[in-house]
Parts: C-alpha cells; structure tokens; sequence
C-alpha cells in the first residue's frame, strides 16, 4: 500500500477535513502513516487565515521539496484555503506536485496519479452543493474520545477582512440526518464528545424534499439525544445569528456543554461597520446578557483583531471596555493582517502602523489575563462533572502520582491526581487551585 503523510494547519474544520481526505485516500489504497521519511504522498492541508500561517507553509514546502529530491515518485500537494487562494503560484515553484482546493478532495486519487505521470494535478473548483456528507471520516482524534462532526460548508457573510468566502465558497448545509448519523457511530465507537463544525453555525437550515426544515437549535437537540453520556459543542457562532432557541436547547439539555466561542473581533461600532460584522457593540452584549440569563454558568470566549483599518485611540478604547465589562474566559488575539483579494484589501488602506498594532494587541492581551485569571479563580471550590482526555502534559503530579486531565462543561481545562479512571470516562472534580489557563483539582469518590 501506498503511504500518506498529512500535515494539518489551521482550524478545526482543517482538522475534520484532513480526516475525509484520509477516508477518500483509504478507499484508493493508501495507507495513513505519521512518518513522513516513509509517505509516498506528502500532503499539507492550509490555512489562508493570516499571512504568518502561510509563510509557515511556504518555509514547509522547503522541506517537502528535499523528501522529493531525496526520494523519487514522492508526491507533494497543498490542500485547502491556501491551494484555493495561491493555486497557480503554488505549482509555480515546481516544488509542489498537486494543488487541491477545500471542495475537490474527492479528486484527490485522480490527481495523485496524474502528479505520478508528471502532469500538472490542479483541482480548485469551489462547489455550491459539496459538503462531503456521505464519507465517513477516519477519526485521527488524539485522545479518541473528542471527535469533529462538519455540518456544514463556506461563509455567507463575506467580512470585509476575510478571505473563507473566497477559499471556501458559498454557505451550504449538510443533510441533518448524515449528522446525526455520523454523530451515532462516533458514539458506537467509543467517542463521548462530538463538536459540530461551521463556520457560522448558526445559519445552519437544511430544508428536506418533503419541505420540513432543520434549523441549527433543532440539531444541536437531535444530537443531544443520540445519548444522555454524548456530549455535544459547537463553533463557531455569530453574533448577529445566535439565537433564543438554541439558548434553550442548551438549557433543557445538560449534555450540550456550556461553552459559546461567540467571535467580537471590535468594541466599536465604528469599525464593526467597517468590518461588515452585521451587528453593533450594543446587539452583542444583549447576546452576552441573553446567554447569562438562560444559560447560567456559560463561558464565554471570543477572537478579536487589535488596529483594523482606521482604527484609532478611540477604537481601541472600546474594544478594551467590552472586554472588560464581558470578562470572556479566554480568548484569541491578533492584530491585523491584510489579505489579498478581500474587501477590505481592495478599499481600506492598512493605515495602521505595526507598532501600534503590536501594542494594542499587547494591551487587549494584557487586560485579558486579568480577566481570565478572575474568571478561573471564580470557579474555586465549585465541582464540576468531567470528561476525561487522558494523562496530563506532565503525566504526574510532584509527589509521583499519576495526573489525568479533562474538560469541564464550560470547556475549561481540568487536572487532577487519578490512578482509577481512564479516557473517556466521566469523573466528577472539586477546583482547588487555578492558572489562568487550567482548574487544578482533586478527585470526587462516588
């Protein structure tokens, strides 16, 4: 069998995406292997997101280029955002054997033979009804207890800062029953946590032949009663789209984990306008308050992009004030990259210097610290059911005892002694300690 190596950046749907390319791959013959001295194939599935997570594959590319020299009929391929967005200029550097976008995985047998006869392999048609749903994906989940479900596929909102709509392709929603399905034998299979993937999942509706329509609450609900001992998350929502409903799914259902990531990315209107985000500083702390209301105990995290086009003093003091009166438990923070193509690149100016960037972004990270440090101290003394992942990063605590590690509902990280339990088993934990990133714990005996 031919082997195939795959390296995976970016986000979860890469993460998901990566494992239906090893499905369709299967299928062909090949073999997954994580010794790339050993692949036939060597793939890198991108992300376009930001500029330093391309030149991340670029310097890659380097490196795959010295397998195929070393070894020849070693095939090299880029797949994903960054194949859909640089295509030719990838096959340009002869160093890259096969360009594949996020919709034409199934082509990816095809292409691996033409790279093998020496032709151009290029395959980066976006689709408008592609979402992959009759392949079953081969799990390549770490722990073997978390597992991907995408439900659906491309972004309708076209942030002018963006470039997914251009990558990925228009929204499209994958059949509800595929879902739910897929969802069941993740469960047969020893699986206890599933994350249903979009890029806004909140818009998810899949209107079936006989006219009956499943909205994203009426999902989240369908697989929340696979099993009682599933546990179910979601991401990404948006905020123009989160809805009362889905609040009260989560509520009548204690397997859907309180945890919302609900992206803000600016406190000011001003910018949020700009950034063609649909809604206002003050439609997104109504969410906040509608979330605390009927989901108690609910985390919150966020993504936000520190000096966008334009942005002053003013700006940014808006963006530190949201964050300080939310108090988000964690959250992911960038400052602004400028994307070829997107709206924002054709007709806003990157006026900001980068100094400026950097220290705003060091500002919103230093307020955040703050605020998560306070958020974990909060949960001290508190218990909570966990999920067990397995050993901690340390694999035992100071006086040699082994250490297991876990989330919680809210989706913070647990660690605790433990020599009883084992991956995939529920334990219940009392917070004694915290970082700002972790519940340090000891164990709750039946």
């Amino acid at each position: 069998m031919r082997k195939v190596y795959i390296e995976t950046y970016g986000c979860q749907m890469n993460v998901s995406d990566t494992e239906v390319v090893f499905s369709i791959l299967a299928a062909h013959g090949y073999e997954k292997t994580d010794d790339i001295n050993r692949a036939d194939v060597i793939l890198a599935n991108t992300c376009s997101v930001r500029d330093n997570a391309e030149q991340r594959i670029l310097g890659r590319i380097e490196q795959f280029n010295l397998q195929r020299k070393s070894r020849p009929g070693v095939v090299v391929g880029i797949l994903g955002c960054m194949a859909e967005r640089m295509k030719e200029e990838l096959l340009a550097t002869l160093k890259v054997d096969i360009v594949a976008g996020p919709d034409s995985y199934r082509s990816l047998p095809q292409l691996i033979d033409r790279a093998l006869s020496g032709a151009p392999a290029i395959n980066t048609e976006l689709s408008r009804t592609e979402t992959y749903h009759d392949i079953r994906p081969l799990r390549s989940s770490a722990n073997g207890v978390s597992a991907f479900i995408s439900i659906m596929r491309g972004c309708n909102n076209v942030c002018s800062y963006c470039v997914v709509p251009y990558t990925r392709g228009v929204e499209r929603s994958r059949p509800a029953r595929s879902i739910v399905r897929e969802a069941c034998e993740c469960f047969e299979n020893g699986f206890r946590e599933v994350t249903l993937l979009g890029q806004n999942v909140d818009s998810y509706r899949w209107t079936s032949a006989d006219g009956s329509t499943v909205s994203f609450a009426a999902l989240v609900q369908m697989v929340a009663q696979v099993s009682p001992l599933l546990r179910v998350r979601f991401s990404t929502s948006n905020p123009q789209d989160i809805s009362d409903e889905l609040l009260a799914v989560m509520a009548a259902h204690s397997n859907v984990c309180r945890h919302i990531h609900l992206p803000v990315q600016s406190g000011s209107n001003r910018i949020l306008e700009k950034m063609r985000r649909r809604y206002t500083r003050e439609w997104y702390l109504d969410r906040v308050r509608a979330i605390r209301t009927m989901v108690p105990g609910c985390s919150l995290t966020t993504d936000v992009i520190a000096g966008f086009c334009s942005e002053t003093e003013e700006d940014h003091r808006q963006t530190l004030s949201l964050f300080d009166e939310v108090g988000f438990d964690t959250a992911f923070m960038f400052y602004y990259s400028e994307r070829p193509g997107t709206l924002a690149a054709k007709k806003y100016p990157d006026d900001v210097p980068l100094d400026v960037k950097i220290r705003r972004l060091e500002e919103i990270i230093s307020l955040q610290n703050r605020k998560s440090l306070e958020a974990y101290k909060a949960d001290v003394g508190k218990r909570f059911e966990v999920l067990v992942e397995g050993p901690s990063k340390k694999g035992q605590s100071a006086s040699g005892v082994p250490q297991l590690c876990g989330r919680a509902s809210n989706n913070k990280m647990c660690v605790w002694e433990d020599a009883s339990h084992k991956s995939g088993d529920y334990v219940t934990v009392e917070v004694v300690s915290c970082t700002q990133a972790t519940l340090l714990c000891r164990l709750v005996q039946d």
